[in-house]
């Protein structure tokens, strides 16, 4: 199985490699990919070293699969090349996502949905995969009606220059700024750039792609997306109304027996998901499981998972893994 990440050098792809490793994925040979800069850089994996070679190269070389995390330009551009030498690419960005053509794939809801037609595949936006993993079996059993969801995000989804702004801050010293305020001792209402309609495009995100991997268009989703002074991962503060009723019981069993998710959730000993916790694991945590006592059939949530792995990297190589044991590559 030769397999090329695209984006190998930066924070995402980086992360891929390390899940690749620890998952035993099945390379047989590694193609890492990058912008024209860092062609020759040496790629530590499994113990050995790897050169960075450019895009038309990694085209020329045919690999099976292709793990793409390098922004929506370059996948828009590039995609569809590895495609058409036969490269089953994985897309990370969000040139893809909302495309009716290809799929938008969590493996745990929808990976039923893939073809050996499908050859470029859409990997979620972060903050939506881990939402949509706990509502999916919830929307099964009581039918969504609406969803008013709050973000706290980790700056990670920035990349590595919010991170070093960060680092900056706190040791007081003037440097380049990924953001147009200060985020130490912050909270930035603004995660990406804003659309006409005033939300920001991480915010639409949560819309559309709810949506879309929910399979029903009928989902009323409202999102306020807020960057936070946090490494770890992503927080969602989730309101959920049913159009049935349920037992705050039964929504805890139903999630405990979902795969993917774990539920901490016990006043008692304040056992309740936090991304210092989250970070570095593969699970999407929820807990804070309340009745919402202000309307009837309606839930409210507390989940966090870390963006880079579920919400990038790990998804990506879980629609991989698909896709080898289904034989569609």
């Amino acid at each position: 199985m030769r397999i090329a990440v695209v984006g190998a050098t930066g924070m995402v792809g980086e992360v891929m490699l390390k899940v690749l490793a620890e998952r035993n994925f099945p390379v047989t040979e590694l193609i890492p990919v990058a912008s024209e800069k860092s062609v020759g850089k040496q790629i530590e994996f499994k113990g050995k070293s790897y050169a960075v070679v450019g895009m038309q190269t990694a085209v020329d070389m045919k690999a099976d699969i292709a793990l793409f995390s390098a922004g929506g330009d370059t996948s828009l551009e590039w995609a569809p090349k590895f495609a058409a030498a036969g490269t089953t690419v994985i897309d990370n960005s969000s040139a893809w996502r909302m495309d009716p053509t290809k799929k938008l794939i969590v493996p745990e809801i929808n990976a039923g949905e893939l073809t050996k037609e499908d050859k470029i595949i859409a990997n979620p936006n972060c903050s939506t995969i881990q939402m949509v993993l706990v509502l999916a079996p919830l929307h099964k059993k009581y039918n969504i009606k609406r969803v008013i969801v709050s973000t706290y995000q980790s700056i990670t989804g920035t990349g590595v220059k919010a991170v070093q702004q960060l680092e900056n801050e706190y040791a007081g010293i003037q440097g380049e700024m990924a953001y147009k305020y200060p985020i130490h001792r912050n909270a930035i209402p603004q995660c990406d750039s804003f659309e006409d309609n005033g939300y920001t495009k991480e915010e639409m995100k949560l819309v559309r792609e709810t949506q879309k991997i929910l399979g029903d268009k009928t989902i009323a989703v409202t999102a306020t997306a807020v960057r936070v002074p946090i490494v770890g991962g992503h927080s969602e503060a989730v309101n959920v109304e049913f159009t049935k009723d349920f037992e705050v019981s039964e929504v805890q069993n139903i999630l405990h027996h979902t795969d993917g998710v774990v539920v901490q959730d016990n006043n008692d000993t304040y056992t309740y998901p936090m991304p210092m916790y989250a970070q570095g694991k593969d699970d999407v945590f929820v807990g804070r499981i309340r009745r919402d006592e202000s309307q009837p059939n309606t839930l409210n949530m507390w989940i966090v998972a870390d963006n880079l792995r579920k919400g990038a990297a790990t998804n990506t190589i879980q629609i991989a893994e698909y896709l080898i044991a289904a034989k569609l590559v």
